[in-house]
């Protein structure tokens, strides 16, 4: 069994439980996917599937040529199997691998903002904004020592490109899976912009 699928987010909503609790929670379209390829520990030195996901008209020879005999499907990814684990090339993956209740890891790339001072991107305090600071509001402060050492230390929290990374949020609950529309709803929030990709992983597996 594949032990994760791929999809798209298409944004959040709120469903009710049969106790009437409101409960916030994800759509994401998940699959259908495709097994495209079987990595073994004998020729690859790990076990793992790669799957594939969204067809697309834009292949080129070499993609459409490792695709044979499957959908030209564009993305491509892997999941790392577990002992007794095991696939087959062109088995078809759906959401309802999942059940509800499930726990899940959701894979996605965080929104991209850019250019962010200290304050917005590492959340700093800022400077006073009385006694003759005029400029220094949201600086940074001091960076380093002088003489000794003599440098900034790499990793120093400073301004710079906030987001767009990959993000892993752990153990989210699968509210409800529907095969039929393929869709998943993950309850909270899941990292990326609406029709961001996203892994959806099961907890005993890897990617």
């Amino acid at each position: 069994m594949v032990p994760g699928i791929l999809g798209r987010k298409r944004g959040m909503t709120t469903i009710f439980t049969p106790e009437g609790t409101a409960v916030a929670v994800t759509v994401v379209e998940a699959g259908p996917c495709f097994v495209t390829q079987l990595r073994t520990a004998e020729n690859d030195g790990y076990s793992a599937v790669q799957v594939g996901f969204e067809e697309s008209k834009r292949l080129s020879k070499a993609e459409r040529g490792h695709l044979k005999g499957l959908p030209p499907l564009e993305t491509l990814r892997e999941f790392r199997l577990a002992e007794g684990q095991a696939a087959a090339v062109g088995d078809k993956v759906d959401v309802g691998i999942f059940q509800v209740g499930e726990l899940v890891d959701v894979i996605g790339t965080s929104k991209g903002k850019g250019f962010a001072g200290v304050v917005k991107r590492h959340h700093f305090a800022g400077g006073p904004k009385t006694h003759g600071q005029s400029d220094r509001h949201r600086a940074p402060g001091s960076v380093g020592a002088t003489t000794t050492p003599g440098r900034v230390f790499k990793g120093m929290r400073m301004a710079g490109h906030m987001g767009n990374k990959r993000i892993t949020t752990k153990n989210l609950r699968v509210a409800r899976a529907e095969p039929d529309r393929n869709l998943l709803l993950i309850e909270g929030s899941v990292p990326g912009p609406d029709s961001g990709l996203v892994i959806i992983r099961k907890m005993t597996g890897g990617s």
